[in-house]
């Protein structure tokens, strides 16, 4: 077969293929290549877990707790003071022939026991409103933000919301469970999580590190 001249400056342009598409120009100005894996960026890889002092210390913990339940304990003494100052108290003497004297025993008033009810519907209120509300839709109740952390999710970094910070603190259940080691896990976690933490996949940090997490 006879060969064919190499196409010289005046030569026509080659055909275009079947379809009558021109073939796409590369960047060299030749023919484009099939596209390979390579040519893609790679995929972006795990962010570097943060070291153990980015997050909020065993000590800073239970110092919000404390604060948290302040008001509680303010209630609850109002209430029990109200109970006892209350007492109705009966006194019987014995005169029959056994000659055992007299006893006396105290009761509840009626004003005692509304004190009381008053103050369990007062503390589950303030519990739900502290810890389920305003941790949840802000990430601090009123001792973490006193203390200057927030309890945030793991995966996003953001508030929990209402419904998961109520789950969060009936999971603390678990941790007062084990005679409350679970309480204590934070002193020699890497992450300084409870139990409780780790089910709802939850974090405690400072304000300063949740701004700087959400920079990256």
């Amino acid at each position: 077969m006879a060969d064919h001249p190499p196409p010289t400056g005046n030569s026509p342009p080659p055909p275009p293929p079947p379809g009558g598409y021109p073939p796409p120009p590369s960047a060299a100005g030749g023919f484009p290549r099939a596209q390979s894996a390579f040519d893609y960026p790679p995929a972006p890889g795990p962010v570097a877990p943060l070291p153990k002092e980015s997050y909020t210390p065993w000590l800073t913990r239970v110092l919000a707790w404390i604060i948290d339940y302040i008001p509680v304990a303010i209630v609850e003494g109002i209430a029990w003071g109200i109970v006892l100052g209350t007492q109705e108290t009966d006194c019987v003497t014995d005169t029959s022939d056994y000659g055992m004297g007299g006893f006396c025993s105290s009761t509840t008033s009626t004003t005692g026991q509304s004190a009381m009810v008053l103050a369990g519907a007062l503390i589950v209120a303030y519990v739900v409103w502290n810890l389920g509300y305003r941790q949840g839709t802000t990430g601090s109740s009123i001792g973490k933000s006193i203390m200057k952390f927030q309890v945030v999710s793991e995966k996003t970094w953001q508030p929990i919301g209402f419904g998961l910070s109520v789950l969060r603190q009936i999971a603390h259940i678990i941790d007062g469970a084990i005679c409350y080691i679970g309480y204590l896990f934070p002193l020699w976690d890497a992450k300084r999580q409870t139990i409780a933490d780790k089910i709802m996949i939850t974090v405690c940090v400072p304000v300063h590190n949740t701004t700087k997490q959400e920079i990256r």
